[in-house]
This record gives C-alpha cells, structure tokens and sequence, in this order.
C-alpha cells in the first residue's frame, strides 16, 4: 500500500520484487530437485502467455535432499486421506464439503478417544455439560466474537434476528457459568462440553480432516480464582504428559501474547502473561521442556500457550491449546462470593437489614432471617455448594441473572463499546478468572493426525479390525463363529473370514487390512480349546503362530486393551497365568 515499503532482491543480473528471502548467490546450492510444474498465466490474466511455474528444494547436501525425498515418500503411504478410505474410516461428499462421514470403523476410534478423554475428566474432577448448538448475535456481540470473528462463524436470520452457529463454547459456557450466584467453596470449576462447532472455513482452506467446517474438541473451561491459576495450570501440564506420552508424542510450548485487535487493556494482558509465563518456567525446571515467545498471536481475549506434538516423522502438529482469559468475565459480568464475605455474613438472629436490602435488590445479600444455606458458616464445609437459591423459590425470585446479554432489536454486527456491557462487582464478590483448554483439540485433526502417526497400524485398544478368525477348513466353522462369540462379549471388535478363499488369501487379506492378530484355526485348536495367534507387530508368529487356550487369549487381550498399551506384545502378560 501507499506509505509503507517492500524488499527487493538482486542474483546477479536478477532483480527480484518479493518478500524473500533469496541466497546470496547460486554457489550455495549443491543439491537440488524439482518437485512438480505447472502452468501459470502471466499477471494471472487468462489474456496473457502461459508460463510454466518451476516448484524445487535445495539442501547443503545431497544426503539431506535424500532424507527429504524420503519423508515424502513415507508421508504420502501415510497420508490420512488415503489411510481413511482404504481402511473405510471417513469420507467427504460434494453435498457437504468440510464435513465428515465416520462410518462404523472410523467411529470405533472415535468412540475410544472419546472413552479416554472421559476417563482422564473422572479422575481430574472436571464436570461434564451440554450447551445449545445456536445462539442469538446478541451473546456473540457481546462476547466479542461478533466483531473479532464473525465472517468465520455460520450466520443466519431466525424471526427477524441475526443467530450464528457456536464456534467455540466459550460464551455458553459464561451464560452457565453466570446462570445463579456462586461461591468461593464451587471454585475451581472444571467444565467439560463435547459439543459440535462450526467454522466458516473457506473452501480453498479444507484439507481432508485436518481442516473441517463440522469438528467436535474435548473443549474444558475452568473458573477459578486468581490464586488457583498456576495450580490449574500445572494440573493442565500433567494433563498433557498424561495424554501425549500415552500415544508416544513429544511436545513443545510456545506462548503467544497480545495482538493488535485484543480486547480488554493492556495491564490485565500483562498480568495474565506474567502469570503463564511464571507456571511455564517452573513446569521447564521440573521437566526440562523448553517453551519460547511468540509474540502478539494471542487470542484476541487473552495470551494463549499453543502446544505443538511431533509425529513419527518428526513433523510438527499444533493440537492443544491453555488460555488464560480476565476478558470474558468481564464481560459476561462473572462474579462469585469470596470468603470474606461469606465469613461476615453471620449475623445474630434477629437482625434485620432493610436498607440493605433496598439498596441491593440481588440475592447475594439475603437477610439473615431467611433460611437460606447458599453462604454456609465457617464451622460448616459441608454446605460447599449453594443449592438453597435453586430450591428457594423466593430466593429463585430475587436472583438475578447477570450474564445474560441484553435485548438488541438491531441484528446488525454494530460495534460497541467494551465497557458496554460491564457492570461495577456487587460488593463482597470477585471476579473469577476463566481458562480455556483443549488437548486432542479437534476430535477430526487429532484422528488425522494418529493414523498419520500409527500410519494406519492402530494400537490394539484404538484398533477397529483387533481379530480376524480364519478356518483351516469348513469343519471348524462352528468353532470360529464359537471363538468370534466368546470375544465379543467382552466387546473386541472380531471378523470372520469364512468365503471360499485359500487360508493364505484370507491371512494375506487380513494382514494387509492390519488386522492386530490373526488366529488360525484347525482340528487341533478346536479339539483342545486353544487358539493360534499370529501377531501382526511381531514377524516371528506370521508363518506359525503362537498356541494359547481361549481364555488366557482373552485374559491377555483384556489387560492389552484396558492399559491401552501401544505394542501388541502379548507375552508380557503371560507371567501371571504362570505364577
């Protein structure tokens, strides 16, 4: 534009106009290879000649180049895309690009990330919530997303009112958050929604499930107070080692900071920052993990740590995410009783306040006559949580709902002031700080992401095809289906291949289907009640497999599936029976 500058770039008698950057000089290329052409009119005017536009790499070296050819090579039989129709995982379709159709295998791994996320929330106290698919532009504007966000969001008119498709489940979850008065005692609170999301994601940017319209995020919001924030945060690091380390990722931090378009004033940015920073420095000297800057890509409510895993090839993938926002509480005017307040609300019976009470039309200052048990006493922990406001009607009367955005007859996206929609705390309340957090990130990118890792060869516990039963002959078909019976009641995922193929062509069939083990079966196995297991991640057991009676094979293949181990190594599970 007008007013500003640009680069230009000189190679000998080339004068090059771009961005750059160019090498001082041919003399540093010793390797190179073109990788593909194509053909490119000139200033992009179909008017003009064609040219031929030139795609290559260069490396140092031709051993790195070789490398490099090599990482291709194994990056495209790992391709997702491909994996996913050869396996029938998913698949796209013209009526409804960037969405995904899982089909019955592919819902198999999605179902069993959706277990393990679930059993982690169990152990880690998180409270899992359903919120509405839709809401009035009036929650979007304001939370911000109306202004900052909304050519990306779904939008549409209901009754003569703009509503968008959510996003992200943010502003939901301040709505649920704000829906009653809250205590110090209920803080942190772990909020966990598997709901679907929406984007707007331009057609030109849909890459297969790695860039989708349609996702669902193992999404968590935590409220908490400002004291309790590096104790979440380290809680979230442990979260992290938890779920990558299970599938053998390794990972980096980076924390993105404030940029240009950020809501909210740069002071409370500084804090927020110095407080993520500080629990990424000490979670660096426990573990050694190294984190660096990443300056002004923030959200635009608040700093952000991205977390980037590395794959089997070494290639690198942002998956998770921790947000630390003082901006949404704001604006959603979030407040809980802090403890002082509680402690002073413990008149003596009798007393009565009525000034205060006409000052102060809220819930949050009830008289003491009322026999309300949302404040419990001191000497009473176990009042914790304020339920007497949901089932006191006269309280329910008094509360007052103070996150719900107000009423706009104008749907139009008009910007507004931030301090709009903010309200001064009622006294002896505090406003509570928000995380946001996602691990798998999107339940579509992360499966993306694992087949191109495992490079379709599942782990037994993620796997869709664990068994295929394979006769030796037609007379042991009563057994196979027998065996396929007994392993399904304790839900493994069994084929049988029972066609007229030759017992090679069905063992050649399923091993190229990447099936986990493979049991052969024959007059011996059913007379003795045993089965022969050969294991596909194990070449010693693929010509003669291992002999082992139905249920020890089940008792090994339970414990393999339920500490979701990543190798197939059943022999590590027969110590026990032994003993």
């Amino acid at each position: 534009p007008d007013g500003t500058s640009t680069t230009v770039y000189r190679c000998g008698p080339l004068i090059d106009l771009c961005r750059g950057p160019h090498v001082p000089h041919t003399g540093r290329i010793k390797a190179f290879e073109v990788m593909k052409n194509s053909a490119s009119y000139f200033l992009g005017d179909a008017k003009n000649d064609s040219l031929q536009r030139i795609y290559g790499v260069s490396f140092p070296d031709k051993k790195a180049l070789d490398e490099h050819k090599h990482m291709l090579e194994e990056a495209a039989k790992r391709d997702h895309r491909k994996i996913g129709q050869e396996q029938e995982l998913f698949f796209f379709h013209q009526m409804s690009p960037g969405n995904a159709f899982f089909l019955p295998h592919g819902m198999i791994i999605y179902n069993a990330l959706h277990s393990f996320i679930r059993e982690e929330y169990w152990k880690r106290q998180y409270q899992e919530v359903n919120s509405p698919n839709m809401y009035n532009s009036a929650l979007w504007k304001q939370s911000g997303h109306w202004q900052h966000y909304r050519d990306d969001m779904f939008t549409f008119e209901v009754e003569k009112e703009q509503w968008g498709l959510k996003p992200m489940n943010c502003p939901g979850h301040c709505l649920l958050f704000g829906h009653r008065e809250r205590s110090y005692r209920e803080l942190p609170m772990r909020i966990a929604d598997f709901g679907v999301l929406h984007r707007n994601e331009a057609s030109g940017a849909l890459s297969g499930l790695t860039r989708v319209r349609r996702f669902m995020q193992d999404d968590t919001h935590i409220f908490c107070m400002e004291s309790q924030v590096e104790q979440e945060i380290k809680g979230l690091f442990d979260f992290l080692q938890a779920v990558y380390g299970l599938f053998g990722f390794t990972f980096r931090m980076k924390l993105s900071t404030m940029p240009e378009n950020h809501l909210g004033d740069p002071a409370t940015w500084k804090r927020a920052e110095d407080q993520l920073s500080k629990a990424l420095e000490d979670f660096k000297a426990e573990t050694g993990t190294k984190w660096e800057l990443n300056p002004g890509d923030g959200a635009f409510y608040g700093p952000k740590i991205d977390i980037t895993i590395s794959d089997a090839l070494r290639r690198e993938h942002q998956c998770a995410t921790i947000q630390l926002d003082f901006q949404l509480p704001q604006q959603f005017n979030l407040e809980y009783r802090t403890e002082e307040q509680a402690q002073q609300k413990q008149p003596a019976q009798g007393d009565q306040a009525p000034e205060s009470k006409a000052a102060e039309p809220k819930a949050a200052e009830p008289k003491a006559a009322e026999p309300k048990a949302a404040e419990p006493k001191a000497a009473e922990p176990k009042a914790a949580e304020p339920k007497a406001a949901d089932s006191d009607p006269k309280a329910e009367e008094k509360l007052a709902i103070r996150s719900a955005p107000p009423h706009e007859p104008d749907s139009s996206a008009v910007k507004k002031e931030e301090g709009h929609y903010r309200r001064e705390l009622t006294p002896g309340c505090a406003r509570p700080v928000m995380i946001h957090r996602a691990i798998y990130g999107s339940f579509e990118r992360f499966i993306a992401i694992l087949t191109e890792h495992f490079g379709g060869k599942w782990p037994f516990w993620l796997s869709p095809r664990q068994i295929m039963i394979v006769p030796v002959m037609q007379g042991v078909n009563d057994y196979v289906l027998e065996l396929q019976a007994k392993f399904r009641q304790e839900r493994m995922h069994v084929d049988v291949d029972l066609s007229g193929n030759t017992m090679q062509k069905k063992i050649r069939t399923a091993q190229l289907q990447q099936y986990n083990f493979i049991f052969v079966v024959g007059a011996q196995e059913k007379e003795k009640g045993s089965v022969n297991i050969r294991n596909r991640d194990i070449p010693e057991t693929q010509k003669m497999g291992e002999l082992i009676p139905v249920d020890e094979a089940i008792r090994r293949m339970c414990r393999l599936r339920d500490e979701r181990k990543l190798d197939s190594n059943l022999s590590a599970f027969a110590s026990e029976a032994s003993a």
